[in-house]
Formats: structure tokens, C-alpha cells, sequence
């Protein structure tokens, strides 16, 4: 049975704050690099894993777009596994085994 609310309320207020930028920087990613990709829909799965919980963001297009040589780099999956990091989690991204890209954090509780 799907019971999204009753995870939400077992989370601590900073665990989803940070689930929360997570999730905010990683469609922040997408949108910049899915520009010129074939990115039609976006995943956002959360679940408890016996870590804690797990946030995952996948989409469905093919490889990130190449940004211009006068598009900024920022600091978006350094700034995610940091965040992630910092409480003692984890963040992985990369291609997804179904394409596309994905994004994976699990945080303590």
C-alpha cells in the first residue's frame, strides 16, 4: 500500500528540507541539460531503505546537452552530495540502467 503521507510525517523536519533541495537541484539539473536531450517525464520516488530514506529522481531522455562555452558551471550534483554528505548520507548520479539520467540520495534519520 502507497502511503506517502504517513512517511512524510516521520520525517524530521532537516531530513526533508534536505530531501527537498535535493530533489529542487536535481530538476534544476535536468532543465539546464535537457535543453537539446529527449527528456519528456521526471520520476521522484521516495522510500525507506534500512538507511534511511531514500530520494530518487530519474529521467527519461537520453545524454545531458552540452552546455555553450559561455553557459556558467555551477555547483549542482557537487552541491547535492554534499548536502547529502554532510548528515552522514549518500548521493550517486548518473545514467540509469532504462536511460536516462538518475539521481540518488539516501539520508540518516
Amino acid at each position: 500500500m502507497h502511503r506517502p503521507r504517513v512517511l512524510a510525517r516521520r520525517l524530521p523536519g532537516d531530513v526533508a528540507a534536505t530531501a527537498h533541495r535535493i530533489v529542487l537541484e536535481a530538476l534544476t539539473n535536468i532543465g539546464k541539460h535537457a535543453a537539446t536531450a529527449t527528456a519528456t517525464a521526471v520520476r521522484i520516488t521516495l522510500r525507506t531503505v534500512p538507511a534511511g530514506p531514500e530520494i530518487r529522481i530519474a529521467d527519461d531522455g537520453g545524454r545531458p546537452a552540452r552546455l555553450s562555452d559561455n553557459a556558467r558551471g555551477g555547483y549542482g550534483l557537487a552541491g547535492m552530495a554534499e548536502r547529502a554528505e554532510t548528515p552522514g548520507g549518500s548521493l550517486t548520479a548518473g545514467p540509469a540502467p532504462e536511460g536516462g539520467r538518475l539521481v540518488t540520495a539516501v539520508l540518516p534519520l
